[in-house]
Order: structure tokens, then C-alpha cells, then sequence
């Protein structure tokens, strides 16, 4: 029998503003909302909705999405940013979808592991990540990562399913998630720490999971700088790729304003990156409300002043409209942007 914690209306939130979880800090108030901690509240929420008849939407960090500025009042929102835990075996370490992408440079760091340097500072959890295939430079997600595990959310037993990374269908920014309604609940990867660094990772999961608030871009990189800095307090050097790309996101201002990082994928048969077609087109700093195009990154729409989701809508169709008229192609939003 559910406990009282376990039933859907006690995991369920009521006008919660959806601003408060995203990178953007756009987004009206949602009717229903949850964030849920573990498999089982998971699945709670997702049969209470189709025993009230409720639509759901699910996100991670909510790093890489754009709320509606009126959410649909039939609409469970599902954030899994406190789906945030890992268990560790001397031959399997498990990670859920909810754990900061960003802490895996950190914990390879600690755990002496890597390979995992490229996702230093980049926002989203990692379930987005194994849907997305994220990348920095040359590495990616399913490099990194063995077996995912996940639900399909067509089948009427949700139970749990598992995939070798081989069989995922892994490209540039594509994968066998984004095929299908499968939802992704972690991965098991490819390393393994030694069991002598297991209480110091459980620490550093510890402090992150006590924090509150960290779907603002400034919050999420004073986190991850502090924790990086206290490693070298302990003698561990931070490898160069982590400071280059503290270095480049710093100087693009990624985090002084919100945003979603890049909000189209490159069009690499084009071979010119989008920002630098914004860049052609003069329309890096151009405004739109409280909406701007970033004068440092031409591939980032940030939120300069309250901006409104229909104010980033109107700067993307912008970017879309001249980068088809002068070159030929409407780049493809990356941005997942939520109905």
C-alpha cells in the first residue's frame, strides 16, 4: 500500500510558477506540478494522470527548454531535477537522469576517472544528455556511457527497460530516445570508480542535492566552480579542457544572463556554425521586448529584461527567417520550445 508521500495529489504542487525551473526563468504558472525523487513517485505521477485524465510534460534541469508563457491547465509538468542520485558497485556505477551532466567532470576528477572533462559546465542533466547525445568539441554522451536505462511510456505496465549504448542509434545530436516515447531514467557508465572513492562521491552528490534554486545559470556556475575549486585544495589539478571551457563560456557571458545555451543545431552539411551566420546577418544585440540576440554569441536568444516566451519565439523566427534568406536552409531549433 502507497505510503502518504506516494499518492499523486501529495506529490503534486499546485501554481507553481515554471520560471522557477528554468534556465530561462520564463514560464507562467503550471496548475500541476511535481518534482519527483525516485522511480516510484515517478511512476505514481505518471498513472495518477491517466486516472485524472491529465496530459503530462516531462523535463530535466529544465536548461534546454522554453515554458509557455500560459501553461495548459490540463497539464501535469514533471521536472526530474531532484531525480538525483547514483549507486555505485565495484563493476557498475549507475546515474540517474537528473544528475547535472556538469558533475561528471567533477566526480571524474575525484574518482581520478577520464574522459569526462567535456561536460564541465554544461547545464542540463544527463538524462537530456542521453537523449540529446550532448557534445562539447569532439566528445559526447555516448562515449561515456554503457547501458540506459528507461520507460516507454506507450506501454501500459511502465515497467523498466534497458538498451546498450550500440543499439541507440547515436549521431549528432540524435538518438533512439528522440525516436520514440521512451523516457530515459539513467545510464550505467563506462567506468567505474575504485571503492575507496565511494564516500567521497556520495559526499559530493550529498551537497548538490541540498541545494536549492539551481536552474539559474549564475547558481549552477558558482556551484560547479566552488566544487571544482575545492578540488585542487586537495591537491588534484583541474585539467586544461575544464578551464578552457570555463574560459570560453565566460567570455561569451553564458551565464550572466538567462538562456538556453545555443538555441539551433549547427547545419554541419552547411559547415558554418549558426552564430557565425547571425553574425553575417548583424543581428547579434538586436532586441525584441525584454528578448535579445547576444552581442557575444549569435546562436544564443537571452533574457535580458522579463522577456516573455513569445518574445524568444519572435527573435528565433527572426534568426530562421534571415538565415534561410541569405543562406538557404532554417537552421533547426535546438531549444525544445514546450506548447
Amino acid at each position: 500500500m502507497l505510503n502518504n508521500r506516494m499518492t499523486f495529489e501529495n506529490l503534486c504542487m499546485r501554481n507553481e510558477p515554471l520560471a522557477n525551473h528554468s534556465s530561462y526563468q520564463i514560464g507562467g504558472k503550471a496548475n500541476f506540478f511535481a518534482m519527483p525523487e525516485t522511480v516510484e513517485e515517478l511512476l505514481t505521477l505518471l498513472q495518477g494522470c491517466k486516472t485524472h485524465g491529465l496530459d503530462y510534460f516531462i523535463c530535466g534541469m529544465g536548461s534546454n527548454l522554453l515554458f509557455p508563457d500560459n501553461p495548459r491547465e490540463d497539464t501535469l509538468y514533471i521536472s526530474l531535477k531532484k531525480f538525483v542520485y547514483w549507486d555505485i558497485k565495484p563493476s557498475k556505477w549507475f546515474i540517474s537522469s537528473g544528475t547535472p551532466m556538469s558533475m561528471l567532470a567533477i566526480s571524474g576528477l575525484l574518482f581520478r576517472i577520464p574522459g569526462y572533462e567535456f561536460t564541465y559546465l554544461l547545464p542540463g542533466g544527463l538524462g537530456a544528455g542521453i537523449y540529446m547525445n550532448a557534445k562539447y568539441n569532439h566528445h559526447q554522451i555516448s562515449d561515456i556511457i554503457k547501458t540506459v536505462y528507461y520507460v516507454d511510456l506507450s506501454d501500459p505496465t511502465l515497467s523498466v527497460q534497458s538498451i546498450d549504448v550500440s543499439q541507440c542509434k547515436y549521431g549528432y545530436k540524435q538518438s533512439i530516445f528522440q525516436m520514440n516515447p521512451w523516457l530515459v531514467l539513467g545510464a550505467d557508465m563506462l567506468a567505474v570508480p575504485g571503492e575507496e572513492q565511494i564516500v567521497l562521491g556520495n559526499e559530493l552528490l550529498a551537497r548538490w542535492k541540498a541545494q536549492e534554486g539551481m536552474s539559474t545559470l549564475a547558481s549552477f556556475y558558482s556551484y560547479m566552480d566552488a566544487e571544482s575549486s575545492a578540488l585542487t585544495k586537495q591537491g588534484l589539478v583541474i585539467p586544461g579542457e575544464m578551464t578552457d571551457i570555463a574560459n570560453y563560456r565566460n567570455g561569451k557571458r553564458h551565464f550572466e544572463y538567462p538562456s538556453c545555451g545555443s538555441v539551433f543545431k549547427n547545419n554541419y552539411d552547411y559547415g558554418i556554425p549558426v552564430g557565425a551566420l547571425v553574425d553575417r546577418l548583424n543581428l547579434k544585440g538586436k532586441e525584441y521586448g525584454g528578448a535579445m540576440i547576444s552581442p557575444y554569441h549569435g546562436n544564443m536568444i537571452i533574457n535580458h529584461n522579463h522577456a516573455t516566451a513569445e518574445e524568444i519565439k519572435y527573435l528565433m523566427n527572426t534568426i530562421i527567417e534571415g538565415v534561410n534568406t541569405a543562406f538557404g536552409f532554417e537552421p533547426e531549433p535546438e531549444v525544445v520550445v514546450v506548447k
